[in-house]
This record gives C-alpha cells, sequence and structure tokens, in this order.
C-alpha cells in the first residue's frame, strides 16, 4: 500500500459540452470519492446551454477551463492534460461526463498504478450506468492484422467477477488513468482526430514506448453509453468514418495494407447497409463524407 503522505496527485479531467445536468451528475459522485489527494477540473468546449454557470454555481471548489469553441475530445482532453501537469499532477485521469465514479474507483487505479511500475496507462471496469453487472469496456485488445478493437469483455477468459489486473492494449478515453511521464515521453493527444480512434492511436504510441496498459477490474466506473452523441447521429457517423480513415493510414505499413484494406472496405459496407436499415440516410451521408475528407485529410464537419 502507498504511505499517506506520499500518496500521488491525480488530476481528474472532465471535458464537457452542454449536458449540464449530466455533468453535475458525474461532479457529485467525483467528490465522494475516498482518495485523498486528487484535484477536479472541468474543460468546457464552448457550452450553450448553461453548463459553465451550473458548474460554478453548485461546484465552486471545481476548477473550470472554457474554451471559446468545440476543439474536440483530442485538442480539448490536451488543454485539460497540460494544465494537470503545469500543476505538477502525477497521474492524469480522463473522465467522461456522463460517467459515474465508484467512491473506492480511483484508490483502486492509483494502487495498481503503484504496484506496477512498467504501467503507463490504466482503465477501470467500465459498466452500463443502471447495469453493474453488465461490462461495457474492460479495456480491448489489438487485432494483430487489422489493428481493431477486440473487447476483452467478450473473451470466454473474462469474467465478471475478476480482481486481478490484466494486460490489455487499448484503453479507451471515457475512463483512462495516464501517467505523467508517459505524456512527457510520447507527447498529447493527436489533434488530427476530432473525436474517436484518438485514444487507441495514443495507446498505440504509448505501447510502442515500452509502457504496458492495465485493466483494473476492482475499480468501477458506470457510462452513460453515447450520451454525449445519441442526438447527433449523422455528426457521429462522420467523425468515425474520417477518424478511421487517418488511424489506419497512421498505423498501417507494407503487407498489412493487403489486410486492412479489403477488412474496412467490408466494414464501411456493413455500417451503409445497417444505417440503411435504419433508415439513417442524413448518417449515410455523414459516414460517406467523413470517409472521402479521411482519405482526403480534410475535416469539413464539426
Amino acid at each position: 500500500m502507498i504511505e499517506h503522505q506520499k500518496m500521488p496527485l491525480v488530476y481528474i479531467i472532465i471535458l464537457t459540452w452542454n449536458q449540464w445536468d449530466m455533468t453535475l451528475e458525474c461532479l457529485t459522485s467525483i467528490l465522494q470519492v475516498t482518495y485523498p489527494n486528487y484535484k477536479v477540473v472541468v474543460v468546457d468546449n464552448g457550452s450553450t446551454d448553461g453548463t459553465v454557470e451550473s458548474i460554478k454555481k453548485h461546484f465552486p471548489q471545481v476548477e473550470v477551463i472554457v474554451n471559446s469553441s468545440n476543439l474536440g475530445f483530442a485538442a480539448g482532453s490536451n488543454v485539460g492534460i497540460k494544465y494537470a501537469l503545469d500543476k505538477k499532477a502525477d497521474y492524469v485521469l480522463l473522465l467522461n461526463n456522463d460517467t459515474l465514479v465508484a467512491p473506492d474507483c480511483i484508490d483502486n487505479l492509483v494502487v495498481q498504478a503503484y504496484t506496477l511500475p512498467d504501467a503507463g496507462i490504466l482503465t477501470p471496469k467500465i459498466v452500463y450506468a443502471g447495469k453493474n453487472a453488465q461490462i461495457w469496456s474492460a479495456g480491448s485488445r489489438c487485432h494483430p492484422l487489422t489493428l481493431d478493437a477486440m473487447s476483452v469483455s467478450q473473451c470466454r477468459s473474462h469474467k465478471l467477477q475478476d480482481c486481478e489486473p490484466r494486460l490489455v492494449d487499448y484503453i479507451f478515453g471515457t475512463a483512462m488513468l495516464i501517467r505523467r511521464e508517459v505524456v512527457e515521453r510520447i507527447g498529447l493527444f493527436d489533434e488530427s482526430f476530432f473525436m474517436y480512434y484518438e485514444d487507441m492511436d495514443f495507446c498505440l504510441r504509448a505501447r510502442a514506448a515500452g509502457y504496458k496498459l492495465y485493466y483494473v477490474p476492482t475499480a468501477i466506473v458506470q457510462h452513460y453509453v453515447a450520451a454525449s452523441t445519441r442526438n447527433l447521429i449523422p455528426v457521429r457517423y462522420y467523425h468515425k468514418a474520417y477518424s478511421s480513415v487517418l488511424f489506419f493510414r497512421k498505423h498501417t505499413q507494407g503487407m498489412r495494407w493487403l489486410i486492412v484494406i479489403p477488412y474496412r472496405l467490408s466494414s464501411a459496407i456493413c455500417t451503409v447497409l445497417r444505417l440503411i436499415r435504419q433508415g439513417q440516410l442524413n448518417a449515410i451521408r455523414a459516414y460517406l463524407q467523413g470517409l472521402v475528407n479521411g482519405l482526403k485529410k480534410r475535416r469539413t464537419l464539426c
């Protein structure tokens, strides 16, 4: 265990864009955590629904950084990470505003980070909000040929009651604890990604630098899945398509292209067919435009 006087400083960074009510619920859960040495910073991406005012009114102890516009996940998170490092944070915990944190979550993450010196990034067990028995993410494996994320929670070896940390390849930005030296060594999120795939890119870079990624099942976070983009379906599909092209262009080399190109093409066809069945014509147009703009490296829709 860590001696109380040596507890590392953890900065919790919450990126917001509207949804003031959900953000307040998230902050309420955070202020009940038992870890003794943490600070909370909300980075607001130009909310127009009174999010900033609501936070300042109900949580005056929380630091708020206001961006003049929506910078996206990567650039918005970078604002908070840089602030935290300037304030001498030992760890940065990125947390979606549509999450709820268990009281002992940070304790369990930091203890494992302390006892696993090769751990660069750690993730808690992320469960669906209100469905504690259903896991949304336990970290992911990287497919050795396609680089795609394979859910660990769907593997036969995974059990809900597991207590031991385990190695993973990808950790999602929904909840990720990052050791300070990782950012100092590999840099911040790649801001070419507006949203989606920036966390996978960051994980690949961390692993390439020799750091390991761990899933910590004793740390629990509840997640209202896709709550931040639920009413923005075309925008969501545009950025998934756009960012996927950037990601695979950045990390695919040599003969792997012979596998990645047909795999991604079949994935795109399946996505379009699914959207056709759902009658999501606007989402189809946005998705195809995202693919084209990704190939051109020209982002036009935010």
